[in-house]
C-alpha cells in the first residue's frame, strides 16, 4: 500500500480536502515540509497499516512536529501519538482490550543505550549477539502467545519505538509495535507478557 502512494496521489489527496484544511496546507508546504516529506510520512503510516483517512488530524500532527524537527521518523512518531485513539481501536481484540507484551526495563535500557548519533542522525548500533538474543526472545514469546490464539502488541517507550519496529518487521512483519504515547487514555489494556 505504501508504494502505491505516489507524489501525484499525495497532491490529489491534499487538493481534495476542504477549505479549512487548505490554509493549514498552505502554511505548511513548502515552508515547513515539502510535499515529498508529507508523502514519506503518509507512506510510513501506511507501511504499518495505519489508515490515513483522517488526513486533517494527520496534517495537524505533521505541522506541530515540524515546529521542532524536520526528521521524517520523528514527525511520524508525533503523528502516531495524535492518532492514538485510532491505533488503539485497531489493536483492540474481540474481548475489548489491547493485549500487550511489554519490553522489560533492561531491554528498554539496552535499546536506549544502543542509539548513536544525535537528533536527526540517530541510529541503532547494537552488538549482533545482543540483537540475536532480542530476536530469539521476542520470537519465542510471540509464538507462545500465538499458540494460545493471541496476537499481542509489543509496547515500547516512544524514543525507541521506530528502532524496535525496524528490527521486528524483518522477521515478524505482522506484529504491531506501539509506544506508550499511542495507547488511548480510555483504551482497556491487558499485559499478557514481557520480554
Amino acid at each position: 500500500m505504501a508504494e502505491l502512494l505516489s507524489f501525484s496521489e499525495t497532491q490529489k489527496l491534499l487538493d481534495e480536502l476542504g477549505k479549512e484544511q487548505q490554509k493549514l496546507i498552505g502554511d505548511m508546504i513548502p515552508s515547513q515540509i515539502s510535499l515529498g516529506g508529507v508523502q514519506r510520512v503518509l507512506q510510513n503510516l501506511l507501511a504499518e497499516r495505519i489508515s490515513i483517512r483522517d488526513l486533517p488530524t494527520t496534517l495537524e500532527g505533521i505541522s506541530e512536529a515540524c515546529g521542532h524537527t524536520r526528521n521524517v521518523m520523528m514527525i511520524v512518531e508525533h503523528v502516531r501519538a495524535r492518532l492514538a485513539r485510532q491505533i488503539s481501536d485497531m489493536n483492540t481484540n474481540e474481548q475489548g482490550f489491547i493485549p500487550l507484551i511489554t519490553l522489560s526495563p533492561q531491554w528498554e535500557q539496552t535499546f536506549a543505550e544502543s542509539l548513536v548519533g544525535t537528533g536527526d542522525e540517530r541510529q541503532l548500533s547494537m552488538p549482533p549477539t545482543k540483537l540475536q538474543e532480542f530476536i530469539s526472545t521476542l520470537r519465542n514469546t510471540f509464538e507462545r502467545q500465538a499458540m494460545m490464539g493471541e496476537a499481542p502488541v509489543l509496547l515500547t517507550s516512544p524514543g525507541i519505538r521506530p528502532f524496535v519496529r525496524s528490527i521486528v518487521e524483518r522477521f515478524r512483519p505482522m506484529t504491531v509495535v506501539m509506544s506508550q504515547n499511542e495507547v488511548y487514555a480510555k483504551a482497556r489494556i491487558k499485559t499478557v507478557g514481557q520480554i
